[in-house]
Formats: C-alpha cells, structure tokens, sequence
C-alpha cells in the first residue's frame, strides 16, 4: 500500500463526512451583508482594502460554520484578483485561514501556458518560489484547476510539482458553461467529440499518481449541466476524479449527476453562490448577521439532494 496521497486524503475525508461536497468561495460585493461592507469603508475609504476586508470578514464566517461538513473549498482567484493586491492578499488569506480549519482547498485558477510561464503558474500555486537559496511557498491550495488546450508541454511542468509537493489538478474536460459545446463537442476526424479525447488524454496522463482508492490526484472538471456527456467521460475515465461545477445556480441537482458515481463516489460537487448567497433568498429566512447560519442550512440540504440520488 502506498502513502496516502491529496486524491486520497480527500475522498477520506469525504467518506468520513458523507459529503461529496466542496463550496466555492467566489465572493461577490453585491451578495455579501451591508453591516460588513460598511465596517470595511468605515476602517478604509471605499478603496480596493475595503473590498478585500469584507470579502475575508465574509469569508471565514462562512468557513467557521461549514468546515466541520464539508471537506473541501474553492476559492475562485478572480473574484479576488479584480481588488488588486489587496485581493490577492485576501485570496491567500482565505486559503490559509481554511487550511487551519483542516478543509482541503482547490484554487480555481484556470491557468495555462508552456515553458518558463508554466513553470511559474505552478511556482505561486502548487510548488515553491525560488529565492535566492530558499524556496517560499506562496499558496497553499491543495489542487488547481489547469486548461489543457495548449498540449501536454503545458501541463507537464505542474506534474512535476505534484509529484514533488503531494498536489493535485483538475484538468478541465467537459465545462459547465451553456457554450462549451462550440469547442469541446467538436467531431474529431474518428467521429468522436473533443472532450473524449481530451478526457482520454487526462486518464492516460494521471497514470503515475494513482493512489490507493485506485484514482489519480490529476482529475477532470465535468460539469453537472451536461448530464450525459458526464456519463461518457466517466465509461472513458475510470480512475479519474471529477470536480464537478453547475450544480445549483446553474441548474444542475443530484439527479442530474447520480450517473456518474463510482466506487468511493468518483466525484465532488461544487456548489458556490447557492451556499454563500442563501441567505439572499426566499429559502432561508434570516437576517444579514446569521447569513454563514444559512451557508451552513445550505450545505445540508444540498447533502440530502445528493443522498436522494446516491449511496452516502
């Protein structure tokens, strides 16, 4: 048996939770309480700090009530890099405050490119920095989210520091977005879609880091909304881990996503604004001081969806 590994450490804690779940940490000015944003501008102006202040108030409010049920977050890095530096600095403030929860964290950067600039997205992300004789770790997150259309050069170098780091990537595959099918459901020439090749391609590059629950810590990004594409990716697929987005405010359900569940359920599911903006709708009941008491009331009812159509 080898050393546990990221992918195993977070289907363990999924198992231990009962909850294939993992919340997107996407912050939004509009959707976050008044009460907060206006002790932000009272400490510094309406200024990029101020944005950045409330949105990490807001934040570990959130994670203070859901980090005991759910195992993993993920923070969306632009949502925060639209503030600046500021935003960056509450990007990995979040990051660091959620691992002193003990939640997992999938930075949801999308970065891409070959060479040196590959090298250096996996640097601030995954690996280290270097400087000078040391090597400084700039983010925790234990997975990125990584776009594979420029080939397999552009991924290798964030293999490396998965290897060396214990990291995890989610490669994105089948998108949940409405016009994803006007690149990804292209006709190759052997007439199948794009996206099978691309998946095809993903299970054949996470040979090497399969762990002990017989899946790779390099994964796929299938989306909820596409429900029976989902279903040919995993057929083609069997050892790759899905993060899966469109669940929620983008209309997908467990109905949508019991299909592609396997052994040790094969999946998690994300859910952002559906959990961080409960307390904005007619659902939950609440004043804008008991808004994480929603995110957490969320979290539980979305768990008893998925139970409704799955083995927890």
């Amino acid at each position: 048996m080898s050393a546990c590994s990221i992918i195993d450490k977070l289907i363990n804690r999924i198992t231990e939770l009962s909850a294939p779940i993992v919340l997107g940490l996407d912050p939004r000015l509009d959707q976050i309480p008044s009460y907060i944003k206006e002790e932000a501008s009272n400490n510094y102006s309406d200024t990029l700090q101020a944005a950045a202040e409330a949105i990490t108030i807001f934040n570990k409010a959130i994670i203070d009530q859901i980090y005991d049920i759910v195992p993993a977050v993920k923070p969306q890095i632009a949502m925060y890099e639209q503030f600046g530096p500021p935003g960056m600095h509450a990007y990995l403030s979040t990051i660091d405050y959620a691992k002193s929860k003990g939640l997992i964290v999938i930075g949801d950067i999308k970065r891409n490119d070959i060479g040196d600039t590959a090298k250096a997205y996996s640097n601030v992300h995954i690996g280290r920095v270097p400087i000078n004789s040391k090597e400084l770790e700039i983010a925790q997150t234990d997975f990125i989210t990584i776009n594979p259309y420029m080939g397999l050069d552009s991924i290798a170098p964030f293999f490396a520091d998965c290897k060396k780091y214990d990291k995890g990537l989610f490669i994105l595959v089948k998108t949940s977005n409405k016009g994803s099918g006007d690149i990804q459901d292209l006709l190759m020439a052997n007439g199948k879609p794009l996206y099978i090749h691309v998946g095809s391609l993903v299970e054949n590059w996470g040979k090497d880091f399969i762990g002990n629950h017989g899946y790779s810590s390099i994964g796929a990004v299938v989306g909820a909304t596409h429900p029976s594409q989902a279903v040919e990716l995993r057929k083609a697929m069997p050892h790759t881990f899905f993060l899966v987005p469109g669940y929620g405010a983008q209309g997908g359900s467990g109905k949508d996503i019991k299909d592609i569940w396997t052994k040790n359920y094969g999946a998690i599911v994300n859910n952002s604004r559906g959990i961080t903006g409960a307390y904005l709708t007619p659902n939950y009941k609440c004043t804008d001081k008991d808004f994480a008491l929603a995110s957490r009331q969320a979290v539980l009812d979305m768990k008893a969806d998925l139970i409704n159509y799955i083995s927890i």
